[in-house]
């Protein structure tokens, strides 16, 4: 799995939060080098005992400040406005003795940094106050407790609304290949497979349950003949490599089981709406950036030759996910539109290799069928990607 906490560290998040957006390109403001008396001005430590402290003239506009972290321990330096709680700015991993720029485009009002970090602790520090009456960039509102437990009721729904479907399709799959109906087996687990990949669970939202599943053989002993080969992809294997029922009929049973057990599993990811959310906006992101590494790559395909159309679910489950999150997302994310329509251009790029004949497989694609579809993925990755830095840890107002 990606690192995308660490991805999305850093300067990027500082460049979403102070309404840079999601641009490669260095703001003009901030391409030449402060003076020495500008860069004094700007130092805010960081220490054991206070939290951002030093900065000695605080002004509104597009700057770098550059924080110091003079204590012991790795810290996480937040600029927040301190009426709302609005997020200008935030770097990750700042370790000790080191200084890194923030840059902030903050206008006249009340803020305060907050430091965090797991040997740390939790600290604001004094409130800083810019005069006069000049607006700011943009900042990221923390969501209300209201919109948490929406976002919580809605996740929840989902889930069980999909693992019903997908603990019936599962069993239908069982029974054909129990009855040594393969061809029907083979239908059966294309549409059971694709039930799985609608939960949006590619990256550890069901823990062991998703290895035991959906996992592939990489790295085990004996590869795909392994007996710790289970789930989806073990069946798929040897229905398109010509095993017989009587060889499939464990692995389906097991399967079978698997799914039972985590349709009534007591609990599944997350309680916490906080986390909830926090845990939501991050998959949001990474199932598509799993579906270009491991679908659209054809990396996952074990005879079947429909990764496309595990790709086209992952779409399905990335737009139910920002169907939930839509609500805090419209008014703090203006490139939401731009989601929207990149996401709805590559499924219509998948689709179009959905024939009466069946799904095309990746590797029949042309080079620039190729292109132009991991081009669609991967601006809606890109424009995907400062959605869970919004919601990382987000605070409650």
């Amino acid at each position: 799995m990606p690192n995308l906490k660490f991805a999305a560290s850093g300067l990027l998040a500082v460049g979403l939060l102070s309404g840079c957006g999601g641009s490669s390109s260095a703001p003009k403001a901030a391409a030449s080098a402060p003076t020495a008396a500008a860069a004094a001005a700007n130092v805010i430590t960081v220490s054991k005992a206070a939290c951002g402290t030093g900065w000695r003239h605080p002004a509104a506009g597009l700057q770098t400040l550059l924080i110091h972290n003079s204590s012991d321990t790795v810290v996480e330096v937040t600029l927040a406005d301190a009426d709302t709680g609005a997020v200008h700015a935030r770097l990750e991993g700042i370790g000790p003795g080191t200084t890194r720029p923030m840059q902030v485009d903050v206008g006249s009002g009340r803020y305060a940094f907050e430091c965090s970090g797991f040997y740390y602790g939790s600290q604001t520090g004094p409130v800083i106050r810019v005069g006069g009456h000049t607006p700011g960039g943009a900042a990221v509102v923390p969501p209300t407790v209201g919109e948490l437990q929406a976002v919580l009721s809605q996740s929840r729904s989902y889930v069980a609304n999909g693992l019903a479907a997908l603990v019936s399709e599962t069993a239908a799959l069982a029974a054909r290949i129990k009855a040594g109906d393969l061809p029907g087996a083979r239908a059966a687990w294309l549409t059971a497979h694709l039930a799985y990949e609608r939960l949006g669970s590619a990256y550890g939202m069901f823990g062991g349950y998703d290895d035991e599943i959906d996992g592939l053989p990489d790295g085990l002993p004996g590869g795909v003949n392994d007996p710790s080969f289970t789930g989806f992809y073990r069946l798929e294997y040897g229905l398109w490599h010509g095993q017989s029922a009587a060889e499939l009929a464990g692995p389906a049973e097991q399967l079978d089981i698997d799914v039972q057990s985590l349709g009534t599993a007591s609990s599944v990811g997350p309680t916490a709406p906080a986390l909830v959310l926090s845990d939501l906006a991050l998959r949001t992101h990474e199932i598509l950036e799993h579906t270009m590494r491991f679908q659209l790559s054809g990396h996952d395909d074990f005879g079947s030759g429909t990764t496309l159309a595990t790709a086209a679910a992952n779409i399905d489950a990335t737009q139910a996910q920002l169907s939930i999150l839509h609500p805090l997302l419209v008014s703090r994310y203006a490139s939401l539109p731009a989601v929207y329509a990149w996401l709805a251009r590559l499924r219509q790029l998948i689709d179009a290799e959905h024939t009466s004949s069946g799904w095309t497989p990746v590797s029949r694609l042309s080079t620039a069928q190729r292109e132009t579809i991991d081009a669609a993925a991967g601006q809606a990755v890109e424009l995907l990607a400062p959605i869970p830095v919004m919601f990382e840890s987000s605070p409650v107002t």
